[in-house]
């Protein structure tokens, strides 16, 4: 089976590497006579690879349908007495093809005098059929081939470079470390893949590995690597390369692979590998190392910007087990509510971002009560209709504490804190508003609130079966209830008890 791929990319290969050349004239002959003329013909270890058409027509809806032919021999004369003056003007117009060498040859020269011709008619080369002789037509194809390969040089050095501005800014505004790599994997392919004579192409063959402490983790692949599920799937070849970037912190070509290595933070490392490389020119390095700098600058950012998340996570987790504690909640209540209320806000339809920041901010749905006497906040049993309305006052303590807030988590967990003892019918505290005028953050977090809390036993109650729990969501849908939440817990409720268990 190996072999076989291997034959496959060869012909490609030797395909892909010909000059491609089009004949367009009415004269069969000169068809024949051009190939043979040129059929030992070679530039830089390439041969010419030749196609026919035989009217402008022919011409224009050939070249629609094949974007990668080097040079085209156009004759003027054809269906009409300008056929090739318009298929000239058409390619540059119509198909907007800057790239091709169109050498225009006649046997009439007097039809199309030679300097109006090449000015307007943005033509390469004029040529009478008369004077093109064996040494001339070569020294034409190499003149104009020379032209073709260095515009083409440099239009690939111009797209490389956007590509590299675009996709350094696209795959920055990622947040996680997983879809960021799998960003950087996917762009690096394809800026490579800018080569069409590269063997990249017919592989596509790429890993990313991520590195935390000792331990190795795939955060992307494509290709035959599609199948390996761990780290340890993977070859030993690519695991030496892997860890020989690792040991020497450097990002390097080695025969016909790449290895890219990027260090996230002190703990945290990131390397992409990329095999099929053999052909990669000068150019697809230097643009792979103008890329690699670019995302090592991102990754950096990253991991600063991942740090002060990760730091106003555990403040805002910490305050949330504060309070717990104080309370004497079941452990691990706030916990569980983020994960509820993320799942939740996933299943409703809510962006990855918005569950995200839900889930970081609904351990402070709470916070309020550190301003609620223990004598309220910790009796066991009922409380009165006097205390109650104390502890009521919760909530918009809990907002006024995060209300001033310039930062989108506190700004979300003020909503959290002040609307998630709202209910849908309009009953709740403490501003009584109801249905969608309830936040949809403050919807999630009373449902997830609730059924973690009748899930655990508290101070003030024993814990509820399952059941009796479901009997309630039922009778309060519409209620109490954003009825498509409840829907959604009951239509799941399997996944949701499996978070919830969690003590």
């Amino acid at each position: 089976m190996a072999k076989l791929k291997f034959a496959k990319t060869q012909e490609r290969t030797e395909n892909l590497n010909k000059w491609k050349i089009l004949i367009v004239d009415d004269e069969p002959e000169i068809h024949s006579m051009t190939k043979t003329v040129l059929s030992d013909f070679e530039l830089d270890g390439h041969s010419l690879e030749f196609y026919s058409a035989y009217s402008g027509e022919e011409c224009i809806e050939f070249l629609k349908k094949n974007k990668d032919i080097a040079m085209v021999l156009l004759d003027v004369v054809m269906e009409s007495d300008d056929a090739g003056l318009i298929a000239a003007q058409k390619i540059r117009e119509e198909l907007n093809n800057s790239l091709i060498r169109i050498v225009l040859r006649t046997g009439q020269p007097g039809s199309a005098p030679e300097e109006e011709v090449i000015v307007k008619y943005k033509i390469n080369d004029y040529k009478e059929k008369t004077e093109l002789t064996s040494k001339k037509l070569f020294s034409t194809m190499v003149t104009a081939l020379r032209s073709y390969q260095d515009l083409k040089t440099i239009k690939k050095n111009k797209d490389g470079l956007k590509k590299i501005i675009e996709a350094t800014k696209s795959i920055s505004e990622e947040r996680s470390l997983e879809i960021f790599a799998e960003g950087v994997l996917t762009q690096l392919i394809s800026i490579l893949n800018l080569n069409n004579d590269s063997l990249i192409i017919n592989s596509n063959n790429a890993l990313s590995v991520g590195k935390s402490k000792q331990d190795y983790k795939i955060l992307a692949s494509t290709g035959d690597f599609k199948s390996n599920k761990s780290f340890d799937d993977v070859n030993e070849e690519v695991k030496n390369l892997i860890f020989q970037a690792m040991e020497n912190e450097k990002s390097h070509f080695d025969k016909e692979h790449y290895v890219g290595y990027f260090k996230f933070n002190e703990d945290i490392s990131y390397m992409i590998y990329i095999c099929g490389c053999a052909n990669i020119s000068t150019l697809d390095r230097e643009l792979t190392k103008i890329f690699s700098n670019n995302i090592s600058v991102a990754f950096n950012n990253l991991s600063l910007n991942n740090e002060i998340l990760e730091t106003q996570k555990e403040i805002i987790e910490r305050l949330g087990e504060v309070v717990e504690k104080r309370s004497n909640e079941a452990s691990k209540h706030v916990y569980r509510v983020s994960e509820v209320s993320y799942m939740l806000a996933i299943d409703f339809g809510l962006s990855h971002k918005e569950a995200q920041l839900l889930k970081m901010a609904s351990p402070m749905h709470d916070i309020g009560k550190i301003g609620i006497p223990d004598s309220i906040l910790l009796k066991p049993g009922s409380l009165t209709k006097e205390e109650f309305e104390i502890m009521k006052t919760h909530a918009q303590m809990g907002y006024d504490i995060l209300k001033t807030s310039n930062r989108d988590m506190l700004k979300t967990a003020a909503i959290v804190a002040h609307e998630h003892h709202e209910k849908w019918n309009g009953s709740g505290y403490p501003r009584g508003i109801k249905g969608e005028d309830i936040h949809i953050y403050g919807r999630i977090s009373a449902v997830a609130d609730v059924f973690d809390a009748l899930y655990h036993k508290r101070c003030y109650k024993e814990a509820w079966p399952l059941e009796a729990i479901l009997d309630l969501f039922k009778e309060e849908r519409g209620k109490h209830f954003d009825p498509k939440l409840v829907d959604i817990i009951l239509q799941n409720i399997d996944k949701y008890v499996e978070i919830v268990k969690v003590t």
